[in-house]
């Protein structure tokens, strides 16, 4: 029984190492539609159990350029874009794109860092899509001992998990004589922005509205009360 003992404690032991294993630098959503804009997010837990993660480097695969990549502000990190020049420029709504992204690095200010048991999301948007299956996302994850963990392993074809995968974006096909959907895990950051702007518009026409009904109100109230006699 002693025996039987030890090797259970040995085997709960080697699972709960393998636990944090798992917990990888990942991009939610994990599917978008070919030919739309995409919001996503890279969503990055820290693993350590004394160090912080203080920076993040995201590689856009070579192979699948995109024209337009934008980032939203993430408090507490500064983010920039590294650009390169197509060989071949793409065409993009009718007019030719000859330098794309190529890396979106996210860098931690004093203190700002992803903490050990803590996970933080960088949110991009990007787009039109490329008419590919997948985007891998290589991908630099570094604490603040210096320690860097590259998740650069791509998808097997056997659909077995790498050692250290990296963040992959499933790319499917719009369905025939429809456009990509431009919901709010897809819709880019822009037009988010503007759709936001007009709702607040709407809102203020109605507070005036309101307030020259009470004003109209008002005055017939007192046009009732003066006394009689007068004009």
């Amino acid at each position: 029984m002693r025996r039987l003992g030890v090797v259970a404690a040995a085997v709960l032991g080697l699972v709960a190492v393998a636990v944090p294993a798992s917990a990888h630098v990942t991009v939610n959503p994990g599917t978008a539609v070919q030919g739309g804009y995409a919001r996503l997010a890279f969503r990055v837990p820290t693993e350590s159990d004394t160090d912080s993660t203080t920076k993040l480097e995201v590689h856009l695969p070579d192979d699948a350029p995109v024209a337009s990549v934008m980032t939203s502000p993430v408090p507490g990190w500064t983010a920039t874009v590294t650009k390169r020049k197509l060989d071949q420029p793409i065409e993009v709504h009718g007019s030719p794109v000859s330098e794309v992204v190529s890396v979106v690095t996210w860098t931690a200010s004093a203190g700002a860092g992803i903490k050990p048991g803590q996970f933080q999301e960088f949110p991009i948007s990007l787009g039109p899509l490329p008419k590919v299956d997948q985007m891998v996302f290589k991908t630099l994850q570094t604490y603040s001992d210096g320690t860097v963990v590259r998740w650069i392993d791509e998808p097997a074809n056997d659909g077995t998990e790498a050692e250290s995968p990296a963040p992959v974006l499933k790319l499917t096909a719009a369905a025939p004589g429809e456009a990509a959907p431009t919901t709010a895990a897809t819709v880019p950051l822009a037009q988010e922005d503007k759709a936001d702007g007009g709702s607040g518009w709407t809102g203020v026409a109605g507070l005036v509205a309101g307030v020259l009904a009470l004003i109209v109100a008002g005055l017939a109230l007192a046009r009732t009360r003066k006394p009689a006699g007068t004009a």
